[in-house]
């Protein structure tokens, strides 16, 4: 079965997405950030706040470059793993098909401030509230998701099964035997 790799922004339901997309497909499934904390023992914030982003976005490149390399299942990358071009390449050269998972401003903020581990996983990157900063952030990198992106599903409104089974429809598509 060959990885598929979900890129987006936070909140858009990737670690859902995969978990269930995962299960369809009989393989296993990764959350790089979960990955990443794990390896380091510390939450994303505690790593930002006491190391500083450009740490922590070496640690993303390390953990994207090794479970790219030795996975083959359904990874959810963090959703900042676009914003080095090392990381573009690497998902380019060895994480399709990427799914580019969408959604808007308003419904990642519902989502985010809904979801009670925003505060102590998801760390506001420009220093303020990470809710504030969603709309500028979807802007800044949507060029770059759509970069290594091979195709894009919105997760505004379909639950995650549904997502999957979309997903599964696509890649049936473009690929008959990912999905056998």
């Amino acid at each position: 079965m060959p990885r598929v790799t979900l890129v987006g922004y936070r909140g858009t339901g990737k670690s859902t997405v995969a978990a269930v997309l995962a299960h369809r497909l009989g393989a296993a499934w990764r959350d790089a950030d979960a990955v990443l904390e794990e390896r380091i023992g510390s939450s994303i914030t505690a790593v930002v706040g006491s190391r500083g982003e450009a740490a922590f976005r070496d640690m993303e490149t390390e953990v994207l470059r090794d479970t790219l390399s030795g996975f083959t299942g359904v990874l959810a990358t963090g959703g900042g793993v676009v914003l080095r071009p090392e990381n573009r390449r690497l998902l380019r050269e060895r994480g399709r098909p990427v799914v580019w998972l969408t959604a808007s401003a308003d419904v990642i903020r519902r989502r985010l401030a809904a979801d009670p581990t925003t505060a102590a996983r998801r760390p506001a990157l420009s220093g303020g509230d990470p809710l504030d900063e969603v709309a500028a952030a979807l802007h800044a990198r949507e060029p770059l998701y759509r970069e290594v992106a091979d195709v894009a599903f919105d997760t505004a409104t379909d639950p995650p099964a549904v997502l999957a089974e979309r997903i599964l429809a696509w890649l049936d598509a473009v690929s008959p035997e990912a999905t056998a």
